[in-house]
């Protein structure tokens, strides 16, 4: 059973930057898929950015392509998202997840963070 536990998430203005971090315990992340997704008011849940367990690949959502920056310490067992040039519209909850497939559907990971909030003022 992996827990997993954000931080990192605040009040920020439009164009700033912020890393989430995202901390395991319960088990080794090396093994896993580790994603970032989001979820805004009203909205669905949003796949942001994914890392392979070794960290070689990484994929992002369009909407934060060239911004965001996803990256994964197994020896510390931590994940990471690098926000930068934020705008309004990436206010939301941000959540980190673990999975066996490395995949953007969020019905493949199978654990989850509660939860940071992220927000954007313009």
């Amino acid at each position: 059973q992996v827990k997993l536990v954000e931080s990192g998430g605040g009040l920020v203005r439009a164009g700033d930057s912020l890393r989430l971090s995202c901390a395991a315990s319960g088990e080794s992340l090396s093994v896993y898929t580790m994603g970032w997704f989001r979820q805004a008011p009203g909205k669905g849940r949003e796949f942001v950015a994914a890392v392979e367990w070794n960290g070689e690949g990484t994929m992002y959502g369009d909407p934060v392509k060239g911004r965001f920056s996803v990256s994964r310490d197994n020896s510390k067992n931590m994940v990471y998202l690098q926000m930068g040039n934020l705008k309004p519209e990436d206010t939301a909850i941000y959540y980190c997840a673990a999975g066996g497939y490395y995949t953007v559907r969020y019905s493949n990971y199978d654990y989850w963070g509660q939860g940071t909030q992220v927000t954007v003022s313009s």
